[in-house]
């Protein structure tokens, strides 16, 4: 019965676990790029920065930001973001250039039911994105029948992601 359990228990972990973000990283940046992973805090002041400039309330200050790094020459980051869909998390990796351009997005997590999840054609849609007026759903970024919610989040996350970048990572080596 306890083999069970645990077959079971690990079975839906799995399954909310779509990809690691070094492995999100290196599908993005090349496998033998040097990826570094290191988590920052916000103080107060620039939380207050990131949620104005992304027009979005922030649900933590802490976030995982990893680096790719090839021949000592920055490749790029990754920025992950947790945001709720309906009553459950989605982790969103947004993939940076050093000039603080989206490469795109990926799912890393996804805790509610499969069919919410956004497919890929849909997130190529970040590509070559820029945090602006026009990085909004509904705009330049369209939405999902059926997934509206799933769509909201990612594009949340992106906006987070790069105001970040602008805010914690734009003017570091």
């Amino acid at each position: 019965m306890k083999s069970l359990i645990l077959l079971t228990t690990a079975l839906a972990l799995h399954a909310q676990l779509l990809l690691s973000p070094f492995d999100a990283m290196a599908l993005n940046y090349g496998e033998n790029a040097e990826i570094k992973k290191t988590n920052i805090l916000l103080s107060k002041a620039k939380a207050n920065k990131v949620s104005e400039l992304a027009q979005v309330k922030l649900e933590t200050n802490i976030y995982k930001i990893y680096r790719a790094v090839k021949e000592d020459k920055l490749l790029g980051y990754g920025v992950l973001v947790m945001q709720k869909v309906r009553s459950k998390d989605a982790a969103i990796l947004s993939l940076i250039s050093p000039e603080g351009e989206l490469k795109g997005i990926e799912i890393i997590a996804f805790n509610e039911p499969p069919e919410y999840i956004p497919a890929k054609n849909w997130t190529e849609v970040f590509k070559n994105r820029r945090l602006n007026e026009q990085l909004v759903l509904g705009k330049d970024i369209p939405t999902i029948s059926g997934s509206t919610l799933s769509a909201r989040s990612a594009t949340k996350a992106a906006r987070i992601a790069l105001s970040i970048y602008e805010i914690e990572l734009k003017e570091q080596p």
